[in-house]
């Protein structure tokens, strides 16, 4: 609905012809679906744009349940355990590869794991299989802030919505509304 918007928007203003909309302007306002686009330009990514099989930061809960619980995914298994909306990969259930957070009935927190590699398209495929922070940094640039120890490292992107938690082989990225 929102890219509907977005085009009928872009239409409207080339019609007119009193405003320029670059591409540039369009690849930043994209969906990016983690698991069908392909974007490989960190500054490309903004996790207010970001989705996971159609659910993004802020939409409801009943449409976040529809979406994750009700419509079958083909080989994940989903689940709801309190405020998590849990994802599963039903070859290899050893723990959930993604999911959702909800609060005060809006989706507020959208997180994948390593586990999820085989699914995620672009530039987070390559973060999760990184093998040190530093191939984090070289794929995303320097992050706004961050915390590195003998234990891994927490890569805050702050002003682009997201943070990559880097624990040896265990990689998160959590995305949240900046």
């Amino acid at each position: 609905m929102r890219i509907l918007t977005m085009i009928a928007l872009a239409v409207l203003v080339g019609i007119g012809g009193t405003m320029t909309v670059t591409t540039d302007a369009l690849a930043k306002v994209k969906k990016y679906e983690l698991t069908r686009n392909n974007v490989q330009k960190p500054e490309n990514i903004d996790s207010t744009t970001v989705s996971l099989f159609g659910v993004r930061l802020g939409d409801p809960e009943i449409e976040a349940v529809e979406m994750l619980i009700n419509e079958k995914i083909s080989g994940i298994r989903a689940e709801q355990e309190g405020v998590h909306l849990l994802l599963w990969d039903q070859s290899n259930p050893t723990g959930p590869m993604a999911g959702v957070q909800i609060t005060d009935g809006r989706v507020d927190l959208i997180w994948i794991s390593n586990r999820f590699v085989h699914k995620t398209r672009g530039i987070f495929r390559r973060v999760l299989t990184a093998q040190s922070a530093k191939e984090i940094r070289e794929l995303l640039g320097p992050e706004d802030f961050g915390d590195e120890n003998v234990m891994g490292a927490m890569l805050h992107y702050q002003n682009q919505g997201f943070l990559v938690n880097y624990l040896g082989r265990n990689i998160n990225v959590e995305f949240t509304l900046p």
